[in-house]
């Protein structure tokens, strides 16, 4: 374990050297923007630090209706509430989930999803996609709620939803995409896009906003009659809002989210290309490039001033995966620099 007094942004300083960052998150690399910090500024200075009143008191801050319904267009679903966290917003939305039927979690779901103490399945994805269309087929509609992660970033992998038109009874799908939104389709609109529209389900989708955007708060998007029931919840009325200057920068950052997204893509497309021919996996051109594994590959880089991923997660006991983690802000050159040292190592 290492500490460090700076933010990294494509560096990072360790024990006074400058080193290469490639773990973390803030995929756009927004935190290291002056424009963006401007913007936060600009916020603190119209709204303060904090909105000192609950989202259920009877004097509200209409900017927080904003930013619901730009995330809600963005997400191309009718309504969205908004969150101190991506943890709480996932909370939030499992909890009422529960309430409209059983839960079906998918395997290595996310602990921001478990709503109780939950008996993950240990089969695989594929097995658990073929039992959770049988089992949700033979029971009358409503039944069930199908917990899931959009995205693994321990595996670099996009989850398939395309089954889900196999479905024959009405389910709620909830989806955490915390490391989908701002990066994946078109316009940044994460995994939706690849989320099948079928009259049999229907989404609430979570997402923390820190792991693109660069702010600390969260979403949960869905239908109107969803999320109206779930602003009426304790975790919604009884929590602190966010942070009104973390609404306010990415209410007006919508041109530079776009140009340090187009950087992001270059970067991937660009580690794809360089790391083709070491043993890397990277199935879907998302940010973290799973590595060999071995504490030896995270010493030797570390040696030659490059910090990589590698940690236990989601749990104390999980075993550390080593990725390397790209972002906006990494150069062209950083990519070689990490690619020449892999290929001396692995």
């Amino acid at each position: 374990m290492q500490y460090t007094d700076h933010t990294p942004g494509r560096t990072t300083l360790l024990e006074g050297r400058t080193c290469l960052f490639f773990s973390g998150f803030a995929y756009l690399g927004l935190h290291q923007q002056p424009a963006f910090k401007a913007l936060l500024a600009q916020g603190v200075e119209k709204y303060g630090t904090v909105f000192p009143s609950s989202r259920a008191g009877n004097l509200r801050l209409s900017l927080y209706e904003e930013i619901e319904h730009a995330l809600c267009t963005l997400l191309h679903l009718q309504s969205a509430a908004v969150f101190s966290s991506g943890f709480l917003a996932s909370q939030a939305a499992v909890h009422y989930a529960l309430t409209c039927g059983k839960p079906l979690y998918a395997p290595d779901t996310h602990p921001a999803l478990w709503g109780l103490p939950a008996a993950l399945p240990l089969v695989t994805r594929e097995e658990w996609i073929r039992q959770t269309i049988e089992q949700v087929n033979s029971h009358p509609d409503h039944t069930f709620v199908i917990i899931t992660d959009a995205v693994n970033p321990l595996t670099s992998t996009l989850h398939p939803f395309q089954w889900l038109q196999e479905l024959e009874r009405k389910v709620l799908v909830v989806a955490d995409d915390s490391h989908g939104i701002g990066i994946l389709g078109p316009a940044g609109q994460g995994s939706i896009h690849f989320m099948p529209k079928t009259p049999h389900v229907r989404y609430l989708l979570t997402a923390s906003l820190a792991k693109a955007y660069s702010i600390q708060g969260g979403v949960v998007a869905g239908s109107s009659a969803d999320i109206m029931a779930l602003k009426k919840s304790p975790l919604f009325a009884g929590s602190t809002p966010m942070m009104p200057a973390n609404a306010h920068a990415w209410l007006h950052a919508g041109e530079l989210i776009q140009k340090m997204r187009k950087l992001l893509l270059l970067n991937i497309t660009h580690m794809l290309q360089t790391l083709s021919d070491l043993p890397v996996h990277n199935p879907h051109g998302l940010p973290a490039f799973i590595l060999p594994p071995g504490e030896a590959l995270v010493k030797s880089l570390e040696d030659r001033d490059i910090i990589i991923s590698s940690f236990p997660y989601p749990q104390p006991q999980s075993v550390p995966v080593n990725r390397a983690v790209v972002s906006a802000l990494h150069l062209r050159e950083d990519i070689n620099t990490l690619h020449q040292f892999l290929k001396e190592i692995v």
